[in-house]
Order: structure tokens, then sequence, then C-alpha cells
């Protein structure tokens, strides 16, 4: 007896256990994908946009930021354009746009955690109503069945619950899984925003991303337009 005949004699309970293993398969396959992109090196990253801001130059840091498809250097740029505005702006800019990636990264783990119940419910239900078929037919013979009557109606029913346990386990162990690479990326972007943010605090980096060791100079040079040749900021007056 092959897989679909199985499935068949499972009766109509089967149909939403399969709709639900096609839901669980889909939902792997999509966290599977974005979570293996996001999977970068924050502290390399920090690096060079730590790099290329003592240097004064924006477009390298926004540049670094945009070639590293992750949610920790999205974040990151948005802290990076919103440099001119200051300190509070910045941390404005990184909580929203973390919360945004935070969002995309847990996005469908409710569905996943789902399946992972509703399939073994749905084996369940559909045994238990194969078990009602069965005495229903015992009562219907006066208990005059033989062994391997009963015992074929009672397999049968049990089909839909092994069918659920093989949906829900998988599901189970995905999100489990999933959840703890999300954990991670969370810990991971919480790390570099904040590393980010005592940047400019504690002076090593300006408001305006000019390395502290070029305070002095910046005092005595005359007054000029800052980041005048930035693509990302609009000029000052002077």
């Amino acid at each position: 007896m092959n897989l679909l005949e199985l499935f068949l004699k499972g009766g109509l309970v089967m149909w939403p256990i399969l709709l639900c293993s096609l839901i669980t398969v889909a939902v792997i396959i999509e966290k599977y994908i974005l979570l293996s992109r996001s999977n970068v090196d924050p502290k390399q990253l920090m690096t060079k946009i730590r790099s290329a801001l003592t240097r004064n130059d924006i477009a390298s840091a926004v540049e670094a930021c945009t070639k590293v498809k992750a949610p920790v250097s999205n974040i990151l740029k948005h802290g990076i354009v919103n440099y001119k505005y200051g300190h509070q702006a910045v941390k404005e800019a990184i909580e929203l746009a973390g919360k945004e990636e935070i969002f995309h990264l847990e996005k469908r783990l409710s569905v996943l955690a789902n399946m992972a119940g509703t399939a073994p419910m749905l084996g369940f239900l559909g045994t238990v109503t194969g078990m009602i078929a069965v005495f229903h037919t015992i009562e219907q013979l006066s208990g005059n069945v033989n062994p391997s009557v009963l015992a074929a109606g009672i397999w049968e029913a049990m089909l839909t619950t092994a069918f659920g346990l093989i949906v829900g386990i998988p599901a189970l162990y995905f999100y489990n899984y999933f959840v703890a690479k999300v954990n991670r990326f969370v810990f991971e972007i919480e790390n570099s925003a904040e590393e980010f943010l005592s940047l400019m605090k504690t002076g090593q980096l300006d408001d305006d991303g000019t390395g502290a060791e070029k305070k002095s100079e910046r005092k005595s040079a005359p007054t000029r337009t800052v980041f005048a040749d930035d693509e990302y900021f609009e000029p000052k007056d002077e």
C-alpha cells in the first residue's frame, strides 16, 4: 500500500492535515531563506562604519550598510542618514527601524506554531471520528464482527493521528529553531545599536560624524559648510 492509498483511507480529515503540511513547508522555506540572508558579522560591519565615520566619510558608511542585506545593516543605515539631526534623532530612527526589522524577522512564526498544534489535533479528531464509525458498525452488526474487520477499522482511524504528528513534530522543531535564531539576531541588533549610539554619546563620533581626534581642527578652522558634498544631507547655511 503506497502513501496515496494510506492518505485516502484516512478520510476527510486528511485534507486539512495536508493543507497544514503545505503551509508548514512554505513557512519553513521562507524563514530559512530570510534568516540565512540575515546571518552577518555585526562586529565586522561596525568596524567598517566606525572607520568611515571617523574619516567624516558618510557616503562610505552608508555604502557599507547598503552592501550588507541584513536587519542590523538596515538599522545602522537609518542612524547614519540621520546623523546631522543629533543624538536623539539618531536614537529614534534606530528604534523605529529596529521595530520594523524585528517584526519582519518574527513574521509568520506564529503560523508555524499554530501548525505545530493544529495538525496533531486534527489527527486526533480524525481518529476519534474514525473510532466512532467503527463502534457504530459494531452496533449495527449487534457485535457479530470478526477481529480482522474490527482491526481494519481501527488502523484506518489511527492514520490521521500518524499524519498529524508527521506534520506537527517538524513544525514544532523548526518553530523553536527559528525562535532561537531570531532571538540571536535581536541580541546582535540591540548590541550594534547601543554601540553605535555610544560612539556619538562618548564623543568618539560627533553629531556631524567627524572623529573625536579632529575636534580641535574644527574649532580652529574657519566656518565652512558641513556635508555640502554629501548626497544624504542638505547643506547648512554658513
